[in-house]
């Protein structure tokens, strides 16, 4: 084994032989790839590529290709407003007074570390019709967001992830600082040597060098993925993998304008009860044999990425993939395991949850789907591994999952919330469903057909079969490209409530 500049000790062959295994798989698949960097507190110390970053033009992934970094690029703007000294208690309102009152009083430390209850802006948007393949103009997102009548959950008292604090965040220091941009090339980009970083707001900016991301159809083909929202600093940098492992290895040795931050940026915060997320300001904390990482993923259609770090061994990984189907997560691991000479924890029993579809039982529109390996939580799904006690559990700091059966129900926690969940059985759907619904405050609407067994969405009037749950419930699916969202309906009292696990507060009445 090698030292890593750590107490403890990395064995480099293992975690490269590990990394090169990862690439030659997408290199002889031939199709899009990706690029895995090993790096220590002074930068990179190997390289490992495979596969194409342009399929058309057969352009070969580098270590110098340029990637969307999705929502790694988190941890970059919570990095400037440390260093910008701004008072994390503060609340959103009080710079940015357009504002609903409940979304106005949530603090800069709930919006940043992913415990705010702000519903998702582009997951809202998906609700009204819009999918995330709309172009959306920052002015038309800033707007919508503003109209969001109030919090999926009070802040502080779960997780959900949400990208909408960290775009309502660059939106008062950018009327502070400037354009962020900027800010951050002088702040931190000409001083790190980071050349290759670039902040596009929209999918359509030229980008040097950038990978084109793709996603399968499930039929052989290749397609590349497309995006319309604009690219906030909640997800919006583009790099290279060499210029991320520079980041990265200047977090870990805390040297020039990176000092003293990693161990802020990586410090759970605390729920209003006092109990420890596993999530910090933009990173996030996941076991591994004994070993607590740092990290944090990145998805945007036709990208796939993660990046973890180990303090002790002053050690990381870069994985950056413009492929949508690969588990990120689960192959970063791996290289880390391969170096500390972990054991990850194996998936979890066959027999540990009944596959199936479960509904709350207190009547609220939560739901789950069990399926071998895996639980779908409003519409999410999460890969789960064998837990102490019999309990399944999740590797995701923000998808935090403990789930065990008893009896014929599934109890635990998601995100830090209690459930109980029943099979559902015998459900039907309601003729009284029937008719036309619409949010006035938003300006959107759905039909629902006569029977009740159908849902008519968008301006085409796509129509969706209705899954119910009973208790006037009842989920559909909808597709976008790689993406699908899951939406539960709640009717209750003359209203619809709309519900998936990024935005819960849309209510849609009958015309």
């Amino acid at each position: 084994m090698a030292e890593a500049g750590g107490t403890l000790r990395f064995d480099r062959r293992a975690a490269a032989a590990q990394a090169d295994l990862i690439c030659a798989g997408w290199e002889a698949a031939g199709g899009p790839g990706g690029a895995v960097l090993l790096l220590d507190r002074d930068g990179p110390i190997h390289a490992a590529c495979g596969g194409l970053a342009d399929l058309a033009q057969g352009l070969p992934v580098t270590p110098d290709t340029t990637f969307r970094w999705a929502s790694i690029t988190k941890q970059v703007l919570a990095a400037l407003v440390l260093r910008a000294g701004l008072d994390l208690q503060e609340t959103l309102g009080r710079h940015i007074p357009e504002l609903q009152p409940e979304l106005g009083a949530v603090t800069l430390d709930h919006a940043l570390g992913m415990t705010s209850g702000l519903p998702d802006a582009m997951e809202a948007a998906w609700q009204t019709q819009v999918p995330p393949s709309t172009a959306m103009s920052r002015t038309m997102l800033f707007d919508f967001v503003a109209r969001l009548p109030g919090l999926n959950y009070p802040q502080g008292t779960e997780i959900s992830y949400t990208n909408t604090g960290y775009r309502l965040v660059q939106h008062l220091l950018e009327a502070r600082l400037g354009a962020l941009g900027e800010v951050w090339r002088d702040a931190f980009f000409q001083p790190l040597g980071l050349a290759s970083l670039r902040f596009p707001e929209n999918w359509t900016d030229p980008v040097p060098g950038l990978a084109r991301g793709y996603w399968a159809d499930g039929r052989g083909g290749w397609h590349e993925g497309w995006y319309g929202p604009h690219l906030s600093a909640s997800g919006g940098l583009a790099g290279s993998a060499r210029d991320l492992a520079g980041w990265l290895a200047g977090l870990l040795a805390g040297s020039g304008p990176l000092a003293g931050l990693l161990d802020v940026l990586g410090a759970p915060r605390r729920l209003t009860d006092g109990r420890e997320t596993a999530y910090g300001l933009g990173l996030g904390l996941t076991p591994l044999g004994g070993h607590q990482l740092l990290g944090h993923g990145g998805s945007l259609p036709g990208y796939k990425n993660h990046v973890l770090l180990s303090r002790e061994a002053g050690t990381g990984v870069v994985l950056l993939s413009n492929r949508e189907e690969i588990d990120s997560l689960g192959l970063a691991l791996s290289v880390m395991a391969a170096g500390l000479g972990a054991s990850q924890p194996p998936p979890v029993a066959p027999d540990a949850l009944r596959p199936g579809l479960y509904a709350s039982a207190d009547g609220r529109p939560f739901w789950i789907e069990v399926a071998e390996g895996s639980v779908t939580f409003l519409g999410v799904r999460e890969r789960l591994y064998q837990g102490e006690d019999g309990w399944a559990v999740s590797r995701s700091p923000y998808m935090w999952i403990k789930l065990r059966q008893d009896g014929a129900e599934i109890i635990g926690e998601v995100n830090h919330a209690a459930y109980r969940f029943l099979p559902v059985e015998d459900a039907a759907c309601d003729p009284a469903w029937a008719g036309e619904w619409r949010d006035a405050l938003v300006g959107s609407g759905f039909t629902i057909g006569d029977d009740g067994r159908s849902i008519a969405v968008g301006p085409l009037r796509s129509t969706l079969p209705l899954t119910p749950l009973g208790s006037g419930r009842a989920l559909f699916r909808r597709a976008d490209g790689p993406w699908a969202q899951q939406p539960c309906l709640m009717f209750r009292d003359g209203m619809a409530r709309m519900v998936t696990n990024r935005c819960r507060v849309l209510e849609f009445r009958r015309t």
